[in-house]
């Protein structure tokens, strides 16, 4: 049996600087393999920060800049942060963007990653947004099928949505990433869909993003090897 570190977790550093977000990772020490950076700790020191995870403790590193823009922009964007080879790294799963972004990654080990539908929408706000009606389910599968047309390594979907978006053709081989994931007994927070981390890789995501379960928690290695003991049953 192969003792490698169990990726298909991955913790979210929601924490303001790289610093606190260096001091949290060392205290997950070997429990934690896959670490997401996201957009509120990028003019904290974020983008060092996922270069030394990688490069200095061997970490892999999910960069989530959820970027969206004309496509020279997107493929310009993309191809300064794929030279730091990371492994992750979402973009708005409009078929322009992905396409762009796909172009900027080329020749790296980074993988493109389409956000369909954020988890912290529902129909008032997409109605707000002026999103065409319907239900989000079905918005978010009708999305990730574009988005795996035009050439997305996987999707970002609520654990409601796996499932769904794992039976469709287009998404054969390709990725599907789950935040919104709460261990048993944990606190809603700003999500609105979610689900516990078995359930989220039993509908077929490959891996679940956890974040304020963790860091929030007394003790964050505690409580990251109790999800990798939840999903290792």
């Amino acid at each position: 049996m192969s003792h490698a570190p169990d990726d298909r977790l991955i913790v979210a550093l929601d924490v303001p600087n790289a610093l606190e977000g260096l001091q949290l990772a060392e205290s997950l020490g070997d429990a934690v393999s896959f670490y997401k950076i996201g957009l509120g700790m990028l003019t904290g020191g974020g983008l060092a920060l996922a270069n030394e995870l990688k490069q200095d403790h061997g970490k892999r590193i999910f960069l989530d800049m959820k970027l969206f823009d004309i496509g020279a922009t997107v493929e310009a964007a993309v191809r300064g942060l794929a030279q730091f080879d990371l492994d992750f790294l979402t973009v708005h799963g409009d078929p322009h963007v992905v396409r762009a972004a796909q172009e900027g990654a080329s020749g790296s080990q980074t993988k493109i990653l389409a956000v369909t539908i954020l988890t912290s929408l529902d129909r008032g706000d997409l109605d707000a947004g002026l999103i065409k009606p319907g239900d989000i389910r079905d918005l978010v599968a009708e999305r990730a099928g574009r988005a795996f047309e035009a050439g997305a390594d996987g999707v970002i979907a609520s654990p409601q949505e796996a499932a769904m978006i794992r039976a469709l053709p287009e998404a054969d081989g390709r990725l599907i990433v789950t935040p919104g994931v709460r261990p048993a007994g944990a606190a809603l927070g700003d999500q609105k869909r979610v689900a516990t981390p078995a359930q989220a890789l039993h509908d077929g995501a490959d891996h679940i993003v956890v974040g304020r379960p963790v860091w929030a928690a007394p003790d964050p290695a505690k409580a990251a090897r109790d999800i990798l003991s939840e999903i290792s049953r």
